[in-house]
């Protein structure tokens, strides 16, 4: 990974709560007043940078690019779902429980390379990296509209598993090297709410393919996968040209501005240092019981996000409703779902809390499975279950992104917080694995088991964002008791990332 190799002087990455509170300009908001004065007409050089406006042409450049790699990877893992209701079981010739087999293992290989990856992304670059890992799902996906038999259908999703592992993460820590702490929750919110887009997108597009069928297959799930694998593929090869690197070299930046970002970025956490790959630097992430817990804040999460996901379709499906009707009505709870993903971080960001909103988003998501569980005769009232799925979408989807982007805030240390992203999705993606196999073909339409899970991992994640939040609270109030040299803001060339007394993390 290419790094600056000047370091500019560091100061203290988090009194901002306190400062706010107390009505004082926070360090960062010091740090960027005298960047702006810095850069105001220096030497005679030209305007002050509007940091502002330097933010929306950062945003401009990167949200929409890698938010289309992930929109086009939560397609083509979840498009099994809109796959199945198509005739995928049937022309495979595989029982409910050999799909469902299917499914985990795609999880499987997710969770064994998501740290790999991302250790291959620091020693790389988002440029080369990204792009690369999407044309490869992009064939795997394709190659799965040409599988005749179990064992290509269980390669096929295993594979899927292993090249997409590497995005989220990626993306995750790639953000955290062009934004500060407090800017990077919305932007990862943004990023996750792709994934709702992709629900709604994959309706529409499977509704409209479902039409296909005939076309020299006689059902038209094969369409599926080959059309929305052949654009994932298109896209991903122009990706190399619009996926850029890191601050110091990107093209779309002047000299003034790549200092800029440079000086603001010091100011607030470690993105501007050279730290170089060790495996001393992995072995931290490790050893922090608190990306333990980030991971078991998604854990909780993941179960209800991928049953509904990979579900949806047949839910809707089995309350009474045509396999095309039941395309078309997965795209409402997917739209409002993308909603209420960027209200909640809005206000997440504005008012500066992550377990509060987080624990809430969870609770909006438990209404929605207590009604699909309440409703004894879902074909008799098909409409009290449906609208039990956007309880269920509305909350579980904002309650991913915040807990998602919370090590992003709170981790520092360029390769832990690598490591740590991957161990996030890694552990909570063990959850996906079991969800796999709760929605069993003769559990419909009330799926007890399925739904019953979900709501218990709701409730549990509630219970884990209260644990963060009593953690994190305590180990800020520890470092405030320091002696007071220690918290002073001052130079950090010595650096040493989340552990320093000085920094302070957020909840």
């Amino acid at each position: 990974m290419a790094e600056p190799d000047h370091h500019p002087q560091h100061t203290t990455a988090e009194l901002e709560n306190e400062k706010a509170a107390a009505g004082e300009p926070s360090a960062a908001q010091s740090s960027q007043s005298s960047l702006a004065a810095a850069h105001d007409d220096e030497n005679g050089t030209g305007p002050a940078i509007h940091e502002g406006a330097l933010l929306r042409k950062i945003d401009i450049r990167l949200l929409p690019a890698v938010g289309i790699l992930y929109l086009l990877s939560f397609l083509d893992r979840s498009n099994v779902g809109n796959a199945k209701i198509e005739g995928l079981a049937t022309d495979v010739g595989m029982t409910g429980n050999q799909y469902l087999t299917g499914l985990t293992l795609y999880f499987i290989g997710y969770v064994l390379f998501e740290i790999p990856c991302n250790i291959i992304l620091k020693k790389t670059s988002p440029r080369l990296w990204l792009p690369t890992l999407t044309i490869v799902w992009g064939i795997v996906a394709t190659l799965m509209g040409i599988v005749h038999n179990l064992s290509g259908f269980f390669a096929a999703r295993f594979f899927l598993g292993v090249a997409e592992s590497g995005l989220f993460p990626g993306v995750v820590y790639y953000f955290s090297m062009w934004y500060k702490r407090r800017e990077r929750q919305f932007r990862i919110s943004l990023f996750f709410s792709a994934a709702a887009l992709a629900g709604s997108f994959g309706g529409i597009l499977a509704y409209g393919i479902s039409f296909m069928r005939g076309i020299v297959w006689t059902n038209g799930w094969r369409w599926i996968f080959i059309i929305e694998g052949l654009a994932t593929i298109v896209i991903a090869a122009a990706s190399y040209f619009f996926i850029y690197n890191y601050p110091d070299t990107a093209s779309f930046l002047n000299d003034k501005e790549r200092s800029f970002i440079q000086a603001r970025l010091a100011a607030d956490s470690d993105c501007t240092h050279d730290e170089r790959f060790t495996w001393g630097n992995v072995l931290k992430a490790f050893k922090d019981p608190k990306c333990w817990l980030y991971g078991l804040a998604f854990h909780t999460m993941s179960l209800p996000l991928y049953t509904l996901s990979l579900f949806m379709p047949s839910i809707i499906q089995s309350l009474g409703y045509t396999a095309a009707n039941a395309q078309l009505l997965t795209i409402p709870p997917y739209a409002f779902a993308f909603a209420t993903t960027l209200s909640i971080a809005a206000l997440s960001e504005r008012f500066n809390q992550r377990a509060l909103f987080l624990a809430g988003s969870s609770a909006f998501g438990t209404i929605g499975y207590i009604i699909l569980l309440s409703n004894t005769d879902p074909t008799a009232r098909p409409g009290v279950s449906y609208a039990g799925t956007f309880f269920a979408a509305g909350g579980i989807y904002p309650a991913t992104a915040l807990a998602l982007s919370w090590p992003a805030i709170n981790v520092s240390g360029q390769t832990k917080r690598a490591v740590a992203n991957a161990m996030q999705i890694s552990i909570g993606n063990l959850g996906a694995v079991l969800g796999t196999q709760l929605y069993r073909a003769n559990d419909g339409p009330r799926y007890l088991l399925g739904h019953g899970f979900a709501l218990g991992y709701l409730v549990a994640n509630i219970v884990v964002a209260g644990v963060l939040y009593a953690v994190l609270k305590r180990e800020n109030a520890k470092r405030e008791a320091l002696v007071e040299e220690v918290k002073e803001v001052g130079l950090m060339k010595d650096w040493e990332g989340d552990e320093d007394p000085r920094w302070r993390f957020q909840y």
